[in-house]
């Protein structure tokens, strides 16, 4: 697998990386396993989870991975830190982050992590307190690059900012957003704002919380995301009409090319400017193998214009606001 370079850094990852989120919940552990091999032996190398999926058993199933299965040294693996889920906030706090960071090195059984990331902005926290704490992560050794997820084009931008323009701070590596052919709305501000500060972009959600793979097209599958207790909240704002319309585009697209809505909708996310690895989660090995065979794809140029011009984000008036997807 094709690796490049996380926005201007020496760290290079896979242009697929693998999504934990369902790790140790909906994925038991013999499934994890085969994914983590399957993945590996494809060539892949980056890892995302983050310290409040499954409760810190995504954590916990990753590191009895590394143990027996895959070396250390053959991931790169990034993971979060500031979600608080009992108390429905974001602890964007110096204080916060280093205890959660510690926490989650001891459930990964690993003295470092690749790549940490603030899970989000905390509004009731300076960005420079909560950046003080990346600055720390790596000086300490407990990190070796820093990121962010889910910050707005503003918040990105002053972050960057903030870190590039201070001798001796950490520069971000990289920003992890949601970013598919149902979820175009980075383009506006945030997007452009990695690429200018030389942020390299993770893709999150690349196939529209599974939507875009054609699986919701006929009816709400018993086994999918959109039936699970967990995750049909996730996936429930992604099937309306608008949606529909861009889903059956893809599958229109996939059938010209004798390949799978899934393969088209991912191709056009890892190819896009400035993405530099497009994190797939997969409930079975199977759904994996499938994304991984994306790696022999690439769109010609009238079927991934065509794709941007259905998939557009509509501009509104009178406010000119843009809206999500």
């Amino acid at each position: 697998m094709e690796k490049r370079h996380l926005g201007r850094t020496g760290l290079q990852v896979s242009r697929l990386g693998l999504g934990t989120m369902t790790w140790g919940r909906d994925t038991d552990e013999q499934e994890a396993a085969e994914q983590l091999k399957e993945f590996v032996d494809a060539g892949g190398n980056l890892v995302d989870t983050a310290d409040v999926y499954a409760d810190g058993d995504a954590e916990y199933l990753l590191s009895r991975l590394t143990d027996n299965l895959v070396p250390r040294s053959d991931l790169v693996i990034a993971t979060k830190a500031g979600s608080v889920p009992a108390a429905r906030r974001f602890d964007g706090s110096r204080g916060h982050l280093l205890s959660a960071l510690d926490a989650s090195l001891r459930r990964l059984g690993t003295d470092y992590v690749d790549l940490w990331q603030v899970h989000a902005f905390d509004p009731a926290t300076p960005v420079e307190e909560t950046l003080s704490a990346l600055d720390i992560a790596v000086s300490s050794g407990r990190a070796r690059y820093v990121g962010a997820c889910d910050f707005s084009g503003w918040q990105l931008a002053k972050a960057a900012t903030w870190q590039n323009a201070h001798h001796g701070r950490v520069p971000l590596a990289g920003a992890q957003l949601e970013y598919s052919l149902l979820q175009r709305g980075i383009e506006r501000e945030a997007l452009p704002a990695a690429r200018d500060a030389g942020v390299g972009l993770l893709a999150a959600s690349p196939l529209g919380r599974g939507v875009l793979t054609g699986k919701y097209r006929h009816g709400l599958p018993q086994d999918s995301r959109g039936a699970s207790p967990y995750l049909s909240g996730f996936v429930q704002p992604y099937l309306g009409e608008r949606p529909r319309r861009i889903v059956d585009a893809v599958a229109t697209a996939a059938d010209g090319l004798a390949s799978s809505p899934l393969a088209v909708a991912l191709a056009w996310v890892r190819d896009r400017p400035g993405v530099a690895s497009a994190l797939v989660g997969a409930r079975t090995v199977g759904q994996l193998k499938a994304a991984l065979s994306v790696e022999a794809l690439t769109l010609p140029e009238e079927i991934r214009g065509a794709l941007d011009d259905i998939s557009a984000p509509v501009h509104r008036y009178p406010d000119q606001g843009w809206s999500e997807l």
